[in-house]
């Protein structure tokens, strides 16, 4: 009996190594953290319950039966985050370059299968070369595995991706169907292609860190909702945003205690917005000074500034929150800007999270490049995940909404619950100036008329009052009580019930 358990602990010791120690070393230097030390940092202490440790893979061609690391380069289990449950596989690249064999792909599919029936999160740390040549086939049809596993997951129980190595080829596509992907500045990248392809099909010569790298993801192709300094940093922040989210799609989100005040009222809000109305102001400090405690859990901070969106707590409950950004574009409404908040409201949704939309929008923003590229589409997009969201929605609009815009930013023809303004709500078809050269267009040449035109054109609708008085807007609330009557609006709603008509799925405008 003696020997079987010691050959039980020399066998574990032995796959705790993955590669070996001198490929432990190596990963150190690329400032890198080895498979275990990532689900350590991740997972609370000592919580962490490892499957299929002894795994090996099968294969038997090119000498591989030669080589048979126990674990086969990903280890997968469950564990906890703050007491609560999440499911996690972290691939080793110390183990032939963390490549995906036929074997690996099922120790990970098989814990995607528990955290669906169990109902909990999947917390995925990509670390790999991709597809293991050595098997060929065998590791497509693993991949495509995963993959179909991750589409059945999808809007069931939160998926989250780290990018903390290399991630190409067919393996960027599990990531991109999970829900947040998260990178590490300077170690990982992801692309389809890598630049050694990239130089032989179009002769284009560029770094991975510029093909595929965090800064590339982040700030232009919108793929990554963060990049952090460092392994250590991007765990931790994953800690963070799992204490946000509800663990399935049938909970809610956690309740944490909190210790703000929900009637605080903040007085410096009654000087936010500027005397000029085309002076910009920060959005993020009325997010601020509204959320308890003054947290915020930015998503995409990078990418489309002109809107933002992110996680706070109201009487330590989650809501989402999405915001125009007067300081980029004016906070005008784009491809990008619809893109990234309309992917953010169906995740919202999908989770049963409230959604808080503050709102200064002076309308979408012209150019051929936008009409070209499909804004009509792409602005469709945030209207519909707008339109569709069953869960509680308030909206505080705070300075300018006009025209289709309005109509976008959650208002009430789009089943918005409360729509507050502040007194400094503009709601019109669109501004003073434009709309008078419009009605009064014999009148142009005359500059004392028109001013006097633009100057009634304010007085009767660069206010929030023809709104109220269509009960449009719920109420005209003084902008210092704003954390007040939104905490108060959201406990109202906690008890709401909508249903959509039943059907197969969807088809937004994709």
């Amino acid at each position: 009996m003696k020997d079987i358990l010691t050959e039980l602990e020399d066998r574990r010791a032995d796959a705790r190594l993955g590669g070996g120690q001198k490929r432990i070393d190596a990963q150190h230097a690329r400032g890198k953290l080895t498979a275990r030390e990532r689900i350590e940092l991740l997972l609370d202490e000592d919580s962490f319950e490892e499957f299929d440790m002894f795994v090996a893979h099968r294969c038997t061609d090119f000498g591989m039966e030669k080589q048979k690391p126990a674990g086969d380069g990903v280890i997968t289990g469950w564990g906890t985050i703050n007491g609560r449950m999440v499911y996690v596989f972290s691939q080793d690249f110390t183990v032939f370059g963390g490549s995906l064999s036929e074997t690996h792909a099922q120790k990970i599919c098989k814990i995607q299968d528990m955290a669906l029936q169990n109902g909990a999160p999947v917390i995925g740390i990509n670390d790999s070369g991709g597809a293991r040549i050595q098997e060929g086939v065998a590791s497509l049809a693993g991949y495509a595995e995963v993959f179909q596993r991750n589409i059945m997951a999808s809007g069931v129980v939160p998926q989250i991706s780290l990018i903390m190595g290399p991630c190409a080829g067919g393996a960027v596509y599990s990531p991109a169907m999970t829900d947040f992907i998260f990178m590490v500045r300077d170690t990982s990248y992801m692309f389809v292609t890598g630049p050694d392809v990239v130089k032989t099909v179009t002769n284009e010569q560029v770094t991975a860190e510029e093909l595929g790298g965090a800064s590339t993801h982040t700030k232009k192709s919108s793929v990554a909702d963060g990049a952090f300094q460092n392994d250590v940093e991007a765990l931790a922040e994953v800690r963070r945003l799992v204490d946000f989210l509800p663990l399935n799609n049938r909970e809610k989100p956690p309740v944490r205690p909190f210790f703000d005040e929900p009637g605080r009222i903040e007085a410096s809000l009654d000087t936010l917005i500027p005397e000029n109305a085309n002076t910009p102001y920060d959005m993020k400090e009325l997010i601020h000074k509204v959320a308890d405690e003054g947290d915020f859990f930015e998503i995409q901070e990078d990418f489309a500034k002109n809107i933002i969106t992110g996680f706070i707590r109201l009487e330590g409950q989650s809501v989402g929150v999405v915001a125009n950004q007067p300081m980029v574009l004016a906070g005008c409404l784009d491809i990008d800007s619809s893109r990234k908040a309309a992917r953010f409201v169906r995740f919202c949704d999908a989770f049963e999270i409230p959604i808080l939309t503050l709102v200064d929008v002076p309308g979408f923003l012209p150019g051929t490049g936008q009409e070209y590229g499909g804004v009509i589409k792409h602005g469709a997009k945030l209207l519909f995940a707008y339109g569709e969201a069953t869960v509680p929605k308030v909206t505080v609009i705070t300075r300018k909404a006009y025209g289709g815009a309005y109509d976008v930013m959650a208002s009430k023809h789009l089943r918005g619950d409360f729509n507050y303004a502040w007194p400094t709500a503009e709601i019109a078809v669109m501004g003073a100036k434009g709309a008078t050269e419009i009605i009064h267009r014999a009148d142009l040449g005359d500059a004392n008329k028109i001013a006097k035109h633009a100057a009634d054109y304010e007085d009767r609708f660069a206010n929030p009052f023809v709104a109220a008085e269509r009960g449009f807007i719920d109420e005209v609330i003084m902008p210092h009580s704003t954390r007040r009557r939104i905490s108060r609006a959201f406990a109202s709603l906690r008890t709401k019930k909508l249903t959509n008509p039943w059907k197969k799925h969807d088809n937004i405008p994709l």
